[in-house]
């Protein structure tokens, strides 16, 4: 009889015997390879800390500041991490990059849809606002997402919002959106044209006529930025004859004697 077997009487006379199953025992961790293990230690720098009352962001330990560039620590990041996890405690990790939240998704393309429809309608503010709701719930996508979604998400919605202000006749505020599109997503040609249109707002042929040939750099054959450059080139020229017709107009002014 082993350690873990006993008898009981199950009968008189009768003797059975069994074993007792303790539950599934703890895994046991993997022994660590010293070699991956050197390498973790070589690169890793102690960072002094300290953790707010609620125990979810970590911050500077002397300024107690979430970025604080005078401890050269950056824990924004990190602690928009921390935060997720906490607010769900049924998460135990990250899942992975392929999971895309459907909701958020919905939310995101019903708001802009909604700023299209007002667009169109010729309620420009309004669908200002619709378009930079959007953009708010695209980028509350959670970090282990595919950034790629977040990224194709806002371009689109303040591409759209790039319009709006350029229909308002506010160049100024739909060139930062154009140039906020290509940080985000450079090939795409649809930000060189927003960006294209808002400086030919503000009359500048030039640096107008650059960016298209910068989006036709990356989709040579685009017809609405081809189509585009013409149209600028054409106002370029309207802008030269009037500027030489004004040239030619003034009336010198001589000396008298």
């Amino acid at each position: 009889m082993t350690d873990h077997e006993h008898s009981h009487t199950h009968a008189p006379g009768e003797e059975h015997t069994h074993s007792h199953d303790h539950g599934p025992h703890s895994p046991i961790d993997p022994p660590t390879d010293p070699a991956s293990q050197a390498l973790i230690d070589q690169d890793f720098v102690p960072v002094a800390l300290a953790v707010s009352p609620d125990g979810h962001n970590a911050l500077c330990a002397e300024h107690k500041l979430e970025k604080c560039d005078s401890c050269n620590v950056d824990f924004i990041n990190t602690n928009r991490l921390a935060r997720l996890l906490a607010s769900n405690p049924s998460l135990l990790c990250p899942p992975p990059n392929n999971v895309v939240s459907q909701q958020l998704s919905q939310m995101v393309q019903r708001t802009k849809d909604e700023g299209n429809a007002l667009f169109k309608q010729g309620q420009a503010v309004p669908a200002l606002a619709r378009y930079t709701q959007a953009a708010s719930y695209a980028v509350q996508r959670p970090p282990w997402e595919a950034n790629q979604v977040m990224r194709e998400e806002v371009t689109t919605v303040v591409s759209n919002r790039s319009a709006a202000y350029f229909d308002l006749g506010d160049y100024i505020s739909a060139l930062a959106d154009a140039e906020t599109v290509i940080s985000l997503r450079r090939s795409w040609p649809k930000g060189h044209f927003r960006k294209a249109k808002a400086l030919l707002g503000m009359h500048k042929t030039k640096e107008a006529a650059e960016s298209v040939r910068l989006g036709l750099s990356f989709e040579p054959q685009n017809n609405e930025l081809l189509t585009f450059l013409h149209d600028i080139e054409k106002v370029h020229e309207k802008l030269e004859e009037k500027k030489q017709q004004k040239l030619e107009g003034a009336v010198p002014v001589t000396a008298s004697a």
